[in-house]
């Protein structure tokens, strides 16, 4: 049986530190699902469909990856469904790891047979966040050590559409 990981987050956008902690990942596990979720609590500047083909381009060379999009429902669930093993969960900070512990714990009991794995990326990506990356590049910063070359024509596309308003 191929050992089977779900590599979930809203991914906007999908950054090099994501990308990181996916090769990490793909180090472990035979196969690995992104999940681009929608999260209601965040103002994504990509609708879902973007984030998907961005990280699809980005994801594209990788064996053993695939990208769906969860738009409702409970991730532990979704691992259920599609027989995932494993969350992978990228940790930069304590803030970070704080919150993923209890989510862990939750899935846990959600779904016993999940394990969530954390995954630490590469120190020079560790301050790295989409909403930062999000907030330069809009302000017209160089973000492009930080991203994937598709994502940031994109994010040029949604500045100029953000400039002519």
């Amino acid at each position: 049986m191929k050992s089977k990981a779900i590599y979930p987050g809203t991914f906007d956008p999908f950054t090099n530190g994501h990308l990181d902690v996916l090769e990490r990942a793909l180090n472990i596990f035979e196969e690995v699902i992104v999940v681009i979720a929608e999260n209601s609590q965040k103002h994504a500047l990509f609708t879902i469909e973007e984030r998907q083909v961005m990280t699809e381009e980005i994801t594209g060379e990788y064996q053993g990856v695939s990208v769906e999009v969860l738009r409702k429902g409970l991730l532990a669930d979704y691992a259920r469904q599609v027989g995932a093993k494993a969350i992978i969960r990228g940790v930069r900070q304590v803030k970070d790891f704080e919150y993923e512990f209890q989510m862990s714990l939750l899935n846990r009991q959600l779904y016993p047979e999940v394990t969530t794995v954390f995954l630490m990326p590469n120190v020079k990506y560790t301050y790295v966040a989409s909403s930062i990356i999000k907030e330069v590049a809009m302000l017209g910063g160089d973000v492009s050590k930080f991203v994937h070359p598709c994502v940031l024509e994109m994010m040029h596309q949604k500045r100029e559409e953000e400039n002519q308003k």
